[in-house]
């Protein structure tokens, strides 16, 4: 079957890393090719990815222009974006005005022409494919060391792990230690959940 298979889109603020407190149109697709468990990753996924509809881009296109006439940019999530978004998508994507951004696990090397790429990865070092992006964001538990990352950013940046809504706390003040000991990363909290918004 042609098309996309999207879990849902949504317009709300980014709630994480650089760009965070921005408004943008979210499209969560599908799938993934990870399962973050707390055992192996230091935190359990808390995102349903599973469900889906099949889209054509220009159906997306009409459902993001609905949900905000006026807002440029566009999130890919997931799952695991990668493993759908085309070049034919991006290029329709941007042929509509938009400006993409995608966070991804790292594990697919992305097609060129996104606008701002966030790592955030899932897998060993050695299995990173995408080794660019804007920015490489690691979720850290409480006692996990900080990464000696492949992945080539304008930002590294840490974040706590939570605990389905709330913060861990002893994972904030570990995280909030790592950065003071290496001062070329940065904090970043998932504030979606402090602000209760999706």
């Amino acid at each position: 079957m042609s098309g996309y298979a999207v879990n849902e889109m949504f317009y709300s603020l980014q709630g994480e890393g650089v760009r965070a407190g921005t408004a943008n149109l979210f499209l969560r697709f599908a799938g993934c090719n990870q399962s973050c468990r707390v055992e192996t990753h230091g935190f359990d996924c808390d995102t349903e990815f599973v469900s889906s509809t099949r889209l054509s881009a220009d159906d997306i296109i009409r459902e993001l222009r609905t949900l905000s006439p006026h807002c440029e940019w566009v999130i890919l999530t997931g799952g695991e974006p990668g493993l759908q978004v085309t070049p034919a998508l991006i290029d329709a994507l941007h042929a509509a005005g938009f400006k993409l951004a995608i966070e991804t696990n790292g594990s697919i090397e992305l097609p060129p022409g996104i606008d701002w790429v966030t790592v955030s990865p899932k897998v060993a070092e050695h299995a990173i494919r995408q080794r660019t992006a804007d920015e490489v964001k690691y979720v850290r538990g409480y006692l996990q060391g900080l990464p000696k990352t492949v992945v080539e950013a304008k930002h590294y940046l840490i974040s706590p792990a939570f605990n389905g809504t709330e913060l861990d706390r002893r994972s904030l003040e570990w995280c909030v230690e790592l950065v003071r000991g290496h001062p070329t990363w940065r904090l970043s909290i998932q504030m979606h959940k402090a602000w209760t918004i999706r």
